[in-house]
């Protein structure tokens, strides 16, 4: 990407979107184009339209998603596979019909299949059944990335699609019942040490294995490859290291402090059982992470207790 190239980030007040803004300008990028979902609705295919029309990005970061935890994904299946699948079409075919350079597509690893080989590699993608709690999720990502590969075989463009693994950082959504695993424990644990609670009830067994990508190293990641890869396969963004909810549990209770007892409700779902991702292409293309979990955490808890307003969406 050329320094004085017009770059437009998609959900640039979102997590991911921020990140990328932030490396963008960390590497002397600053002609960044973004809009708020007020000034833009990235569903409304006319206003999508008008806006490539006008400004006409030479390259596209394309972040902006309706994402959530397991109770988000479960209640509103429609509604994450709508409006999902809706706004990557809108953003995806106005960049093309307006001679976008690049464009890189954010997706996620849910995408792969719920029983897929572990770790799992870019390949393995429909290879077999997805996890039921977030598949209307996954499917719409699916969608994204395969228009991304179909316009680069049918019409030659260069868009390229990155699947990061579970992501956490500066400007994560805290909300109680809508966010995903780390950022809700981090509020739980904080509200239990405030008020002084005996035990913080978490759900399942924790015995589900994840792995956690600090989102500041995506980000690196993203304006890495927008630079240097070329290519119709994915590309998986990850450490290549996983750990137990349980261990997880553990860690997010030290980095914050607290002393209580924590509990385990059995009736609730585990999701999917183990999810690694093969971070190989990445290696070899040149990148690795740079953020240890713990560390990251730190990071994290720092941005919760001074952002307010993240902590009460």
């Amino acid at each position: 990407m050329e320094k004085e190239a017009k770059i437009y980030v998609a959900g640039h007040r979102g997590m991911v979107g921020s990140a990328i803004v932030r490396a963008l300008e960390n590497e002397g990028y600053h002609n960044i184009i973004t809009r708020t979902h007020k000034e833009l609705d990235l569903t409304r295919q006319g206003d999508v339209e008008a806006f490539f029309e006008t400004e006409a990005p030479d390259y596209v970061f394309l972040a902006a998603a309706k994402v959530g935890g397991i109770v988000a994904n479960e209640s509103a299946l429609a509604d994450f596979m709508y409006d999902n699948m809706i706004l990557e079409m809108n953003v995806i075919h106005s960049a093309f019909k307006t001679g976008c350079k690049k464009l890189l597509f954010l997706g996620s690893s849910c995408i792969y299949p719920r029983m897929a080989p572990q770790p799992m590699k870019e390949d393995c993608l429909l290879t077999g059944a997805l996890e039921k709690t977030n598949e209307a999720y996954a499917l719409a990502k699916i969608s994204g990335l395969k228009y991304c590969e179909f316009l680069n075989r049918q019409y030659g463009t260069d868009y390229i699609s990155v699947m990061p693994t579970n992501l956490y950082g500066p400007n994560d959504n805290y909300h109680p019942e809508h966010s995903h695993v780390l950022p809700a424990l981090i509020r739980r644990f904080h509200e239990a040490k405030e008020s002084g609670a005996k035990q913080v009830v978490c759900w399942g067994d924790g015995s589900p294995l994840r792995e956690f990508l600090y989102v500041d190293d995506l980000a690196e990641l993203c304006v890495f490859l927008m630079n240097n890869y070329h290519g119709n396969e994915t590309v998986n963004a990850g450490t290549g290291k996983e750990l137990t909810i349980k261990e997880l549990t553990e860690l997010v209770a030290k980095v914050i402090g607290y002393q209580g007892e924590i509990a385990w409700d059995t009736t609730r779902p585990n999701g999917t059982p183990r999810k690694l991702l093969d971070v190989s292409k990445a290696t070899a293309l040149g990148w690795t992470y740079h953020t240890e979990l713990e560390e990251g955490i730190r990071l994290a808890y720092e941005d919760f207790l001074h952002n307010p307003m993240r902590a009460e969406r």
